[in-house]
């Protein structure tokens, strides 16, 4: 079997069962794995989140993100050319006081 039929029969299997055989690979895969959090995204913690890589990371939506930005709340790290980065740490910081205030 090559990779493309597999990908075709995983196609084929009702929803129910894709998410049982993903659950199934997820913990054969990692089951015995105890990764910290700075183990699978301390690489990021230096790193720049487009508008939209940002938005997705605070689960919001872009014209939020945007709202948030345009009112202040949030600011760019940097921008090339039209394009706005940020700073993870300062979404990680943001995301932490938002999860606080709603409790």
């Amino acid at each position: 079997m090559t990779a493309e039929d597999l990908l075709h029969a995983l196609g084929e299997l009702p929803p129910r069962e894709r998410v049982r055989f993903f659950t199934l690979i997820g913990q054969q895969a990692f089951g015995d794995e105890d990764f910290s959090h700075e183990e699978v995204f301390g690489h990021l913690a230096e790193d720049d989140f487009t508008a939209a890589e940002a938005a997705q990371y605070l689960e919001i939506s872009i014209a939020t993100f945007r709202r948030l930005v345009r009112d202040g709340k949030l600011a760019p790290r940097a921008e090339v050319g039209r394009s706005q980065l940020f700073s993870v740490a300062e979404l990680k910081a943001f995301k932490r006081r938002r999860k606080a205030i709603k409790g």
